[in-house]
């Protein structure tokens, strides 16, 4: 009996660390796949690859994606425009997601003058969902912008999450970056310094 314990106490904590390391790029069931005979190879988005920079999409302009902001009204990204943007898309059951979020809301305070940080929750529960998890947090920069639909994250990075996405002061994209990162990091200051 006490050694079930012991495997219990140990086995419950590491199958829970497992989960939250596999899980943060799928929400909800797949769609069903096309029929291989109506797709072409060439027609098939290839996956965003994770820790890596994308400049392949630069100078795009900003999408015109809908979201919600924090007070419900709908807005898209070109009510940003006029100075930098860091657009990070995430959800509150993606660990990559809520570990560098912290680091998001450093990076807000140090370039509140030059920089406008834009945390986007693709949580498809809702405000409830996202609000629920924001309230326990100190962020006083980051506010909780919602795309339920996470339109936005299928169109800009395959459903990978997190990914964020760097606008100059003109709209336009400079890089994309899938994965969690530490954004009070130097590579990161670095990378930032390209939109500035």
């Amino acid at each position: 009996m006490e050694l079930e314990s012991v495997v219990r106490f140990v086995i419950v904590p590491v199958l829970g660390f497992l989960l939250l390391l596999g899980g943060c790029d799928k929400q909800s069931a797949p769609a069903p796949q096309p029929k291989a005979e109506n797709v072409s190879p060439a027609a098939l988005p290839e996956p965003a690859p994770v820790g890596v920079v994308d400049r392949t999409h630069q100078g795009q302009p900003m999408t015109d994606i809908p979201f919600q902001a924090p007070t419900g009204e709908m807005i898209s990204l070109a009510d940003f425009k006029g100075e930098p943007v860091l657009v990070n898309l995430w959800a509150t059951w993606c660990g990559p997601c809520i570990i560098e979020m912290p680091t998001l809301e450093k990076l807000a305070a140090q370039e509140v003058a030059r920089l406008q940080v834009i945390a986007i929750s693709q949580d498809m529960k809702g405000r409830e969902a996202v609000d629920a998890w924001w309230k326990d947090q100190s962020f006083v920069l980051l506010k909780p912008y919602l795309d339920q639909k996470a339109d936005m994250s299928f169109a800009m990075g395959g459903g990978t999450l997190p990914t964020t996405i760097l606008y100059n002061s003109d709209g336009k994209e400079v890089w994309r970056y899938s994965g969690s990162l530490d954004w009070t990091s130097q590579a990161a200051k670095a990378l930032i310094a390209e939109g500035l």
